[in-house]
């Protein structure tokens, strides 16, 4: 079901212990249950309405916050969402507690970093994103300190490691002596920092704007918003 993009694993073990899956017409309530893979999987009507109940929230992290799981002394991003830190669009639901329950980061950004940071209840858009077959861009302004290696440009772009691993091509552009651009299909821990230091440079500023198509935009830094009916990454 995952493989199919209907839903996240989790979701598909909840979904069949209620009895809301059915395989050619037939309903599967038993966990690790083989099928023919040519099988056609259906979802009930309760399995699309607890679909549409999970909310996408595009929040603007400031410094200082964790992405993901709480590391000793750090507080994690998703702490700034509340109804008083909503950037309120025209057809929003209002915001309930109930939407933080299994809400967590697609996508690193590291606690010095600001910018846009996905939460998603939904799997299948955390797939999307940082699954391992993700070919979705993520694109940052970066400052940097220090000079830059002779042919670092083209090392940034496609030529560097990390973890003994070859990374994937990237497009970097120098704007001017102290920023860069770069737009990434993947992300590896303190990835774009980690790169710049292998061409001599440090990284003093570093800001998401864009995860796939869908834009930080206006959105104040430390407010959230929830991702549109008619945005798509």
């Amino acid at each position: 079901m995952s493989e199919r993009g209907l839903c996240s694993r989790r979701e598909a073990d909840v979904w069949i212990e209620r009895g809301w899956v059915f395989v050619d017409g037939a309903q599967v309530a038993a966990l690790g249950s083989r099928i023919d893979p040519a099988a056609e999987i259906t979802i009930s009507q309760e399995a699309e309405r607890d679909q549409l109940r999970q909310v996408t929230i595009l929040l603007h992290k400031p410094v200082g916050y964790v992405s993901g799981q709480p590391e000793p002394d750090c507080t994690p991003a998703v702490t700034l969402i509340s109804a008083a830190s909503q950037m309120q669009q025209s057809g929003d639901p209002p915001f309930k507690p109930w939407m933080l329950r299994g809400l967590a980061p697609a996508g690193r950004l590291d606690i010095d970093s600001t910018g846009l940071l996905v939460l998603t209840q939904d799997g299948r858009i955390a797939k999307q994103l940082i699954g391992e077959d993700s070919q979705i861009e993520k694109e940052y302004l970066v400052r940097v300190s220090g000079e830059m290696v002779k042919g670092g440009l083209e090392l940034l772009r496609h030529g560097l490691e990390l973890d003994g691993k070859p990374l994937k091509p990237a497009w970097v552009k120098q704007l001017n002596d102290d920023q860069l651009h770069f737009i990434l299909k993947e992300g590896k821990k303190r990835q774009i920092r980690r790169m710049c230091e292998q061409v001599g440079l440090a990284v003093i500023g570093l800001k998401r704007v864009r995860v796939g198509k869908v834009r930080l935009g206006d959105l104040p830094l430390g407010q959230w918003r929830f991702l549109r009916a008619d945005e798509r990454f």
